[in-house]
């Protein structure tokens, strides 16, 4: 289903480019000077860069965008694309100018003359990921996405740069094909067969099913579940690649979230097909990390369910005992992600014995009230490893913001009859969700709680996506996986393309 262009890295070829179908794109400065590809394209369509890019609007073009000069005269391609970038950009310029040309060629084949760019695997990153497309359910799928070459000067050393840049590329697409399927496709099941897949890739992947479940005592997670037919399962994926203590990453697998018996209004309903976002990133980032062959060990655990109301399903008022041994009153039935949470991170605890743990949701709409749709909040139990996460986040261009956690939060989740209550009421909403989950951290675990309700899916264009699914946190936790856990000294650098 992975829909990446095919991308090569070539040596420099300019006497072929008169002849050259489909789309062919060049980089130029903010000076305006240019380069022996540029100089070459210049004199085949008789002065028609220089004019371009000696206009005043060209230094003033943000850095990583560009013009496009169609039918070019002098030569056979369709189209010449121009982009303003510098000979050694930033990271997020140079994946500005690949999201530029995938908008620009669409599908068609494209010549990148690179020469001797810098970050040239990042400028590759952002024409693949720009360049995505979810179109397995549409009759007409579009044409197929043609290939890239990338001209530069030492081929070879680029694409072996490019190659763990390009893998995460393919782990987020994973993410956005999991979180883009409809909710009748991504069955629980399903879910759960997909996931199976990646030992093709030498994850180890076991798979937890309902009587295991109830044997260890996650009552909590399979309470959600009760109301539908599609059966709630545990996958719990490891790739091996060291052998210190892992790092745990655990993610809300909520195929299709009604709200169950506290039923959520029928308008917009329809979105709640984006629920299992935060399995979608782990899935993600296991495979970017097996595809890869990253140098750490990471084991991702999801708990997969549908919160579905029916005369078998959860009511408000119930109590449920979870894996840990506390009691929960359940006053909201669509506070359901954290109950699938705490037992998944109570399980990572009990059997997995992290060195760290993240978790990731799409738990609170309270969290999109509070920052919107540009940052996730950020809850920890840390301070340094959770500075290092947004370190890591900024660095990607993903945006996150550390929130509070408090005694005064956690007070409110008190039950007159259980050990705590499911939600602490409308103030501070996902503070009072980051505190329940807390309760079901061990204290010497560093901890990372991420609720991604307002970032996992836009209704608008982003930098590199197309409006539906981001994977938004694959990039961020591929690289702190490289900057904390990978065992090779070169991991960081490696990243940076």
């Amino acid at each position: 289903m992975t829909r990446l262009r095919s991308i090569a890295f070539d040596p420099v070829d300019l006497d072929p480019l008169a002849t050259v179908a489909g789309h062919v794109a060049v980089f130029v400065g903010a000076d305006g000077k240019l380069g022996r590809a540029a100089r070459r394209l210049d004199r085949l369509t008789r002065g028609a860069l220089t004019r371009a890019t000696t206009a005043e609007s060209w230094a003033k073009k943000p850095e990583g965008e560009g013009v496009t000069l169609a039918w070019p005269a002098g030569m056979a391609a369709e189209a010449l694309h121009l982009i303003r970038l510098e000979r050694r950009p930033g990271l997020t310029e140079a994946r500005r100018a690949g999201a530029s040309l995938a908008r620009m060629a669409g599908a068609k084949p494209l010549v990148v003359l690179a020469e001797n760019l810098a970050r040239v695997p990042q400028v590759a990153l952002g024409l693949a990921l720009r360049g995505y497309a979810f179109t397995d359910h549409k009759s007409e799928r579009g044409e197929p996405l043609g290939a890239a070459s990338f001209q530069c000067a030492k081929p070879e050393e680029v694409a072996a740069a490019a190659a763990p840049v390009l893998a995460v590329a393919e782990g987020v697409t994973f993410t956005r094909d999991l979180v883009n399927e409809p909710a009748n496709v991504l069955t629980t099941t399903e879910f759960a067969t997909r996931l199976e897949a990646l030992r093709d890739l030498g994850v180890e992947v076991e798979v937890l099913d309902e009587p295991q479940m109830r044997d260890l005592g996650m009552n909590a997670l399979l309470a959600v579940g009760e109301g539908s037919a599609s059966p709630s399962k545990l996958v719990v994926m490891r790739w091996r690649g060291a052998e210190d203590a892992p790092l745990a990453l655990v993610g809300k697998g909520v195929v299709f979230d009604t709200g169950g018996i506290s039923l959520k209004p029928g308008a917009g309903m329809e979105d709640m097909t984006m629920d299992m976002g935060g399995a979608g990133v782990v899935a993600g980032v296991m495979k970017a990390l097996a595809l890869r062959k990253a140098a750490a060990h990471v084991v991702g655990l999801v708990g997969l369910v549908e919160n579905m109301p029916s005369g078998t399903a959860m009511r408000p008022g119930d109590v449920v005992r979870s894996m840990k041994g506390d009691t929960i009153e359940i006053l909201n039935t669509d506070a359901e992600g954290r109950l699938v949470l705490c037992d998944v991170l109570w399980y990572a605890q009990e059997v997995i014995k992290p060195a760290a743990m993240v978790d990731l949701a799409t738990l609170t709409g309270a969290c999109i009230v509070a920052l919107g749709y540009e940052n996730a909040a950020v809850y920890s139990n840390e301070d340094t490893f959770c500075g290092q996460f947004l370190r890591t986040a900024q660095t990607e261009g993903e945006g996150a913001w550390r929130m509070p956690l408090a005694q005064a939060y956690d007070d409110m989740l008190k039950s007159p009859i259980a050990d705590m209550k499911n939600i602490g009421g409308r103030p501070g909403g996902s503070i009072t969700a980051a505190q329940f989950l807390k309760r079901f951290v061990k204290d010497d675990v560093p901890w990372i709680h991420l609720d991604i309700a307002g970032v996992a899916s836009l209704k608008t264009d982003s930098l590199l996506a197309p409006k539906g699914a981001t994977g938004w946190g694959v990039l961020t936790l591929d690289r702190l996986v490289r900057a904390r856990f990978e065992t090779r000294p070169e991991a960081e650098t490696d990243a940076e393309g």
